[in-house]
């Protein structure tokens, strides 16, 4: 690793102020210009001159389609490995080369016990079918060092024994342990559906995709689902994506937040270089800076909108078919 990134490791999760992420947001951004040879190109069609970048909403970000096609990698540390998203028979799938999955595995237990407190409190049950069904997903990845930092014996994955795992979570409960429940969104309906039970002591975290299984549905009706077969308040969230290395979570209502070296902006539909201000819905823009060694600047077709206190609600997805600047290029 080079010293300029060694540094810059050091300083990502070291990050206090919005002023510190904007200086290493922008150090980064200034690392990756010169080193990542498809952001480079990216930036040169975009007739972006990096050295009169002096703000965040200055940056080009680059579309997320890009994984599917290039090798997004910055620097030249060997690739430890590569998670791919899911996708249907015959399609292009995203390609994420780590090469750092140590970075990989602090972004994850910091973000989630900044959130949540520390994992080993938990039993971590991950009801992920469709995920463990193929190989190179970043969610199992991610699940699987839950598990292991967990310590407890209970913990662990389930495919579609709904019913050992409805009895596994009222022993749980009745004992009053801390519980997590991460599950694929058609699952936990599954689960909902056939072993409705009260479950006051777990947290109940959907992570989307209904993956052909259900039909789609709007967020708050899955949520409100979910809420009146398990009896809790509120459903959380994971926001994350096979091309980030960080994840926002909301702990509610849909609200997501990020930890201090992710954030998420709002782009107009149809000028990719346009920041919409807070409260405006537009394409949502995702600084991941633990993407150290790939690409932190991402443009996602996901629509939402930004608050102003920096959090960010999921509306949909963009037709990128019908969104100019969504897939401004192929190199």
């Amino acid at each position: 690793m080079s010293a300029t990134a060694s540094l810059l490791r050091q300083q990502i999760f070291n990050i206090q102020t919005p002023a510190q992420f904007e200086a290493i947001t922008l150090d980064v951004f200034r690392y990756q210009a010169a080193n990542n040879l498809v952001y480079k190109q990216f930036l040169n069609y975009m007739g972006c001159n990096t050295s009169k970048v002096a703000h965040i909403a200055d940056i080009p970000f680059l579309p997320l389609e890009l994984f599917k096609t290039q090798h997004l990698v910055t620097g030249n540390l060997p690739v430890e490995q590569t998670f791919t998203s899911s996708g249907t028979t015959g399609s292009q799938t995203s390609q994420h080369h780590v090469c750092d999955l140590t970075l990989y595995e602090e972004s994850f237990t910091r973000s989630f016990e900044h959130f949540y407190g520390t994992i080993d409190q938990y039993c971590v049950l991950a009801l992920l079918p469709a995920y463990l069904e193929r190989t190179g997903s970043s969610l199992v990845y991610m699940a699987n060092k839950f598990i292991e930092q967990s310590h407890h014996p209970k913990s662990g994955f389930y495919l579609y024994n709904y019913a050992n795992l409805a009895k596994i979570l009222q022993e749980l409960s009745n004992i009053q342990q801390k519980t997590l429940l991460l599950g694929v969104s058609f699952a936990l309906w599954d689960l909902a559906e056939q072993y409705p039970q009260a479950l006051p002591h777990t947290i109940i975290m959907e992570t989307g995709g209904m993956k052909g299984k259900r039909p789609e549905i709007v967020r708050p009706h899955l949520h409100q689902i979910l809420q009146n077969a398990f009896g809790v308040t509120a459903i959380h969230s994971e926001y994350g994506m096979t091309e980030l290395l960080s994840q926002a979570y909301s702990q509610g209502q849909g609200i997501f937040n990020c930890p201090a070296w992710m954030q998420v902006l709002v782009r107009e539909p149809n000028d990719p270089l346009h920041i919409l201000t807070t409260n405006q819905v537009g394409c949502l823009n995702v600084i991941d800076l633990a993407n150290l060694h790939s690409c932190s600047f991402l443009a996602t077709a996901d629509l939402g909108k930004v608050f102003d206190d920096n959090s960010f609600e999921i509306l949909g997805r963009m037709d990128s078919s019908d969104v100019r600047g969504c897939n401004l290029m192929v190199l």
